[in-house]
């Protein structure tokens, strides 16, 4: 490498994604031959829906495989927009939808269209680490409103108003179930949460990509508080569909033409045959119910196994199919608990470092979307490895 080449920007000096590393570790324990708990992705463990599949195999069995406009198919959208109606009870126009590769292209869009650099957004902590990572790569500044066991793991209006007194926000970023904690904001407080937005003139954007995945606890669309919410919502998770890459927003009429011109230029299109798989994957609401009820079966055996080995602290489980539980009974660093963990029972796990750097190293975050054996072979593991720190 020449001396004179310049250096990476500042802009790639961003956190790395954690569990990703953790993924790596996992899988260079597999490659020596040894066996691995997968506890630590965020992915579904089943197929994709049958329709899905079929119907991409027809499309691949017929003519060429194109681009579809920037925004993606229009009996796509209108398919979501009868998701909307049907799921919530709230219109949604389909020219307001957008389809996007996966949740991740429409946060970079969303970012693009309704904020310029160095402009102030309000996230929740703990959370997903992209938020911070993708906004801090573009410029922004993501400011960090801390959630307690006080307020469900929920911001609060308070806060949002604090921090904005402190310095203009410019947007505020709400997940509803969150990752890592599962917690889901009430409609109540997701309308305080709105009300709030308004008065202060932000952009409130919602990540929704978790919904359909909750047991017990009401699903409100932030559309239904506020109309012109950006909403962000994928086929990853209840749809099963990680590597397929395919999401969608919602947004207000006057960020249509700014996030179309962005689309057109960083990504073309989203990929024709995601597109064909999501379209049928709406028919299969009875494969993916199945789907869920395994999840809420492997929740509450993690439910009650937890707090009965020691995790003192495991956060709300409403939705997703995330267990945030406290290591610190154990250890006050969870990156050397996780590592310890791996490499004595096979369980991989992501620290909590990944979704709160402050207070992330007393926790551990586990998926239960994988199969019951993996959950009652974690559990087996879990419960021998903590009896020996005892």
């Amino acid at each position: 490498m020449s001396r004179n080449q310049p250096a990476p920007s500042q802009r790639s000096n961003i956190s790395p994604f954690i569990v990703m590393d953790v993924m790596r570790a996992a899988a260079e324990r597999e490659a020596s031959g040894a066996a691995v708990i997968h506890m630590e992705v965020g992915e579904p463990g089943s197929a994709p829906p049958l329709a899905a599949r079929e119907a991409v195999m027809r499309l691949l069995s017929g003519g060429p495989v194109g681009y579809t406009g920037a925004f993606g198919l229009p009996e796509l959208r209108a398919r979501i927009s009868r998701h909307y109606q049907d799921q919530y009870g709230v219109a949604v126009d389909p020219e307001r939808i957008i389809v996007t590769m996966g949740s991740s292209a429409a946060f970079i869009l969303s970012f693009l269209a309704a904020f310029d650099a160095g402009d102030r957004i309000g996230v929740q902590i703990p959370g997903y680490p992209a938020y911070r990572n993708t906004t801090a790569a573009l410029d922004l500044v993501p400011v960090s409103l801390r959630t307690s066991a006080a307020t469900r793991w929920t911001p609060t209006p308070a806060q949002v108003r604090e921090a904005h007194a402190q310095a203009p926000l410019k947007g505020l970023l709400v997940a509803s179930p969150n990752n890592p904690t599962g917690t889901v904001i009430s409609r109540n407080a997701l309308s305080e949460l709105a009300q709030t937005a308004r008065d202060l003139g932000l952009w409130l954007i919602s990540d929704e990509i978790y919904h359909g995945l909750t047991y017990g606890a009401g699903e409100t669309t932030a559309l239904a508080v506020e109309p012109d919410a950006i909403v962000i919502n994928s086929f990853s998770k209840y749809w099963c569909m990680t590597g397929w890459r395919v999401g969608w927003m919602v947004v207000p009429e006057r960020l249509l033409r700014p996030v179309e011109k962005l689309a057109q230029n960083l990504f073309i299109s989203p990929p024709l045959p995601s597109q064909v798989a999501a379209l049928a994957a709406f028919d299969a609401g009875p494969e993916l119910e199945l789907i869920k009820a395994g999840y809420a079966d492997n929740r509450a055996a993690l439910m009650a196994a937890l707090p009965d080995m020691g995790f003192d602290e495991v956060l709300p489980m409403d939705g997703a199919f995330y267990a945030y539980a406290s290591v610190q009974r154990f250890s006050n660093d969870s990156k050397a608990f996780a590592a310890k963990l791996l490499a004595e029972t096979g369980i991989a796990a992501t620290p909590g470092h990944d979704f709160d750097p402050e207070d992330g190293h007393r926790y551990l975050r586990f998926s239960y979307a994988g199969k019951r054996e993996s959950i009652e072979a974690c559990i087996a593991g879990l419960r021998a490895f903590t009896a020996k720190l005892r």
